[in-house]
């Protein structure tokens, strides 16, 4: 079997896995939904008759069909904390939200450490080098609600480059979203950047010292071709399988930094749901949540695979 193939089929079944392990956790959660839903006041025929519209008087296995087919055509019920809304719009609308704010730090993750990670080693034990090793274990030991304040009190009283807690939609300002985004996406990638820089260094400098570098120096290659043309992708190898898990974790939602800077994500949306015990949106967030990241994980494989060709032989051999 192919393996992209095999990896696909793999995932699927960790997705529904993930969603029938999910769908089970909450019906062993103590309480009744319907009676949760209706409040105390509700007569026994109304809790009843709810019991029966939400299909809680089937036995598991027909109550997790009906739920996942519900799923995947989009239903998802409606939530008893925003007004019995739609929890597919109440998703719909945070996604976008979440979605430029991840890939803002991301892109912020990448663009800092690669970079830095590379002229540190090319000036191995400079003050440029002893930067990155104190900027790394700093940014890897903040806590992120701090790094938020700080960043808020920085460039939002100080330089007053934003407004803290005036968020702007995307609906109302593009560009005014846009700008709004940078600050909370830096709170994120910064250390995440640490924690790239960290393994990403340490790769780079066991490369370094390997035969293929010591046999292209003895052919007249310069240092920086080699780093930049051989080392830099072997070293980045172990650096993909951790930037799926960053991936995964910042696509998911950020609820601490969305918390910090009023950002109505998907994060925030958890929290909510979970402080007004709106189990219906809490549930579907937590398999969103799972769904991105074994997504994340998965392409995170698959760019390995074509990455470096090897991995995919020695399972090929070892099956």
């Amino acid at each position: 079997m192919n393996y992209f193939t095999k990896r696909l089929a793999v995932t699927i079944l960790t997705l529904f896995l993930v969603s029938l392990l999910t769908f089970a956790a909450f019906r062993l959660i103590p309480g009744d939904a319907a009676l949760l839903a209706l409040g105390m006041d509700a007569t026994e025929e109304q809790i009843a008759e709810l019991r029966t519209s939400m299909g809680l008087d089937k036995s598991f296995p027909e109550q997790y069909i009906i739920w996942l087919g519900d799923f995947i055509s989009g239903r998802l019920g409606n939530s008893s904390r925003f007004m019995g809304a739609s929890v597919s719009d109440l998703i719909t609308e945070r996604l976008p939200v979440t979605f430029t704010l991840a890939t803002f730090s991301f892109l912020f993750t990448i663009i800092i450490a690669f970079p830095f990670s590379v002229l540190t080693v090319k000036k191995e034990n400079s003050l440029l080098d002893k930067s990155a090793t104190t900027f790394s274990a700093l940014g890897i030991s903040m806590p992120g609600f701090f790094l938020g304040v700080l960043l808020i009190w920085i460039f939002g009283i100080f330089f007053r480059l934003f407004i803290p807690g005036a968020y702007i939609s995307y609906r109302d300002d593009v560009a005014g979203f846009f700008s709004y985004m940078i600050f909370p996406a830096l709170a994120i990638a910064i250390p995440n950047a640490a924690l790239v820089i960290k393994f990403l260094r340490s790769s780079l400098f066991l490369e370094l010292k390997k035969d293929y570098v010591r046999t292209a120096r003895s052919k007249g290659a310069k240092g920086p071709y080699i780093l930049r043309r051989h080392a830099l992708k072997n070293a980045s190898l172990p650096v993909i399988t951790l930037l799926g898990m960053i991936a995964g974790e910042t696509f998911s939602g950020s609820i601490v930094i969305e918390q910090v800077f009023g950002i109505p994500g998907i994060g925030r949306l958890l929290i909510t749901s979970i402080n007004a015990r709106d189990y219906i949106v809490v549930k579907t967030l937590v398999i969103y949540i799972a769904f991105i990241v074994v997504i994340a994980n998965t392409l995170a494989d698959i760019i390995l695979q074509i990455m470096d060709p090897r991995i995919r032989l020695a399972g090929k051999a070892s099956t």
